[in-house]
């Protein structure tokens, strides 16, 4: 028997898979809130929109459990309407029409304004880098550019998402200047590949202008970049990022491979030697850089003499930061064409074995950090700890440091200067340096008094 829903025309966003979506789903609940409706996240809502990710296969089954979690309430009445949109409704709509018929109405990643019309609502253009942010409040994502030009043969991104689009730079600070004025601290660019910038509307590689333009905003403290290819790489940022305190001294690049086999398979346009270069002139650069990459093992053909180069080179080149995922044969890509020869317990026992050694690199460089002051901004308080992060850090893949919050008060969203005084393989523990200071005076003198 069907029941009566509690929270008429509340509407729930609910997101899956990566930052880019966190963004669109913020982009959307700002039309929302515009258009004075009632939006939550991840809430309570007789409305469900639920924007999903189809990366790879176990981001596709996380979506597709998702629909029908929500397509069962709608039957039992919980919720009265179920809207799907995101990558996997842009790759898949056909068959998941078929298969879920129940869902009121599937939608693409290019559709926002069909969806906010089926949810009673209008696209106001007007409205230029506004959304409701669903992170901490003292960082945000900024998207610069939608879609991929990249040939990887792995990789079905073009597919959802299209070819490269850039945002021009007046836009972007526009939409930076609002994110500031709302509290937020650290802008974290994001973009499918952010070093082809600028190359469709400008003509050339321009991120470091864009970077150029974004340091004059006033309250944004730090600026950090996520997702560069390592193919064709403007070397002019990283000169900015070593002149500019504002710009992190922080690079996620995912290089995915290091066999030249293998990189010409995967049509990554770079060899071992010309990546380990590269890596090599980023240090040189900017001596204290912390590079985070991530890596695929069991992509067809990888023989366990590949798989031993890999694991040297990661040995070998000590990345800051690292991530390993297992290979996913995606149907309409290149590779797609070649067999899927590698057993899944060989792909998973193989991303083990690298982030075993991640973490023995992790443990030993964090050793290095003890008894060291970093500036460290404060995300939020979860048990006894506050938990922050350093310019090295990005939130939800990387290190944290966590600070005793039964000893002082932090405000979440500040800056302070925290002494690591202990580290594990991926979290360091410290206290701010004022209070190291305040013991040692006090330990003095108690010594002269004695």
């Amino acid at each position: 028997m069907r029941t009566k829903s509690l929270k008429k025309n509340r509407i729930n966003v609910v997101t899956l898979g990566c930052s880019k979506n966190v963004y669109d789903s913020e982009v959307l609940m700002g039309q929302l809130k515009a258009n004075n409706k009632d939006v939550v996240h991840e809430e309570d809502g007789n409305i469900v929109v639920i924007n999903t990710c189809g990366f790879i296969d176990n981001a596709k089954e996380q979506s597709v459990n998702t629909i029908l979690e929500f397509v069962e309430k709608k039957e039992q009445g919980e919720v009265d309407k179920v809207f799907v949109t995101g990558c996997l409704s842009e790759r898949y709509k056909p068959d998941l029409q078929k298969e879920i018929p129940n869902v009121d109405q599937y939608f693409g990643t290019t559709e926002l304004p069909g969806l906010l019309k089926a949810l009673e609502a209008d696209y106001k253009h007007e409205l230029l880098g506004e959304r409701l942010t669903t992170t901490p409040k003292n960082y945000a994502y900024l998207k610069i550019a939608e879609g991929c030009d990249r040939p990887c043969s792995f990789c079905a991104i073009p597919l959802m998402r299209g070819k490269h689009r850039s945002t021009p730079i007046e836009n972007l600070v526009k939409e930076a200047e609002h994110l500031a004025a709302n509290g937020v601290r650290e802008l974290i660019l994001i973009a499918q590949d952010l070093t082809y910038y600028g190359l469709d509307i400008y003509k050339k590689r321009n991120l470091a202008e864009l970077l150029e333009n974004l340091i004059k905003v006033e309250g944004i403290d730090w600026i950090r970049l996520h997702y560069a290819f390592p193919t064709g790489f403007p070397l002019d940022v990283l000169d900015v990022m070593k002149r500019e305190p504002k710009i992190c001294n922080y690079l996620d690049i995912p290089l995915q491979h290091i066999s030249d086999d293998l990189l010409k398979s995967m049509r990554r346009g770079t060899t071992h030697k010309k990546t380990t270069d590269l890596l090599k002139k980023f240090r040189e650069i900017v001596p204290g850089m912390a590079i985070r990459t991530t890596l695929i093992v069991g992509y067809p053909g990888e023989t366990e003499a590949h798989f031993q180069e890999l694991k040297e080179w990661v040995q070998e080149m000590r990345f800051e930061r690292l991530g390993c995922f297992t290979y996913s044969h995606e149907e309409n890509t290149h590779a797609y064409n070649l067999v899927d020869d590698v057993p899944q317990a060989i792909k998973q026992e193989r991303a083990n074995e690298i982030m075993e050694i991640q973490s023995q690199i992790s443990w030993e460089l964090n050793q290095q950090k003890i008894g060291k002051i970093f500036k460290v901004i404060v995300d939020r308080k979860e048990g006894n700890y506050f938990i922050g992060r350093t310019e090295h850090d990005s939130p939800d893949v990387d290190n944290e440091v966590l600070i005793d919050a039964t000893e002082i008060y932090l405000k979440t969203g500040e800056f302070y200067d925290i002494r690591i005084n202990d580290a594990a393989d991926f979290d360091l523990y410290g206290e701010p340096a004022e209070q190291v200071e305040k013991k040692l005076s006090r330990k003095d003198l108690k010594i002269q008094t004695l």
